[in-house]
């Protein structure tokens, strides 16, 4: 569970898992300050670092030699009817085009990929 808390600084929210925390911030055109993520970066920054663990534990499950993996992530938001994630990836290692394939169909089995794609409810409760 994530928790998020309002600082002194207008529209700044420092989140917590209970263990680690870190900033979110509206950007200054929005009247933030920009000190920390904004929303939406998290949103992209979910499913880039899922992609990437995913690649990762997929290549050294399989032993595939792979060196390092970079996901690129943007949301485009501008029909207000999708929100669609772009992203790509990027492979380094000595890979054939076989193993290329096999790590580029594992990242869509990312949990985060699979949770955007079911139908979202949100519900405000009392207590989580």
């Amino acid at each position: 569970m994530i928790t998020s808390d309002s600082q002194a600084n207008d529209f700044q929210m420092r989140f917590s898992d209970g263990t680690r925390e870190a900033l979110s911030d509206a950007a200054p055109q929005y009247g933030g300050g920009g000190d920390g993520f904004s929303p939406h970066d998290l949103l992209e920054a979910a499913l880039g670092n899922c992609v990437g663990i995913t690649v990762r534990m997929y290549a050294k499950k399989h032993d595939i030699p792979l060196e390092a993996v970079r996901v690129a992530v943007r949301l485009d938001r501008s029909d207000q009817t999708v929100a669609d994630f772009r992203y790509s990836i990027e492979l380094k290692g000595n890979l054939d085009q076989a193993q290329r394939d096999r790590l580029l169909r594992a990242a869509k089995g990312c949990s985060v990929h699979r949770t955007l794609l079911r139908k979202l409810t949100f519900s405000q409760v009392d207590e989580v």
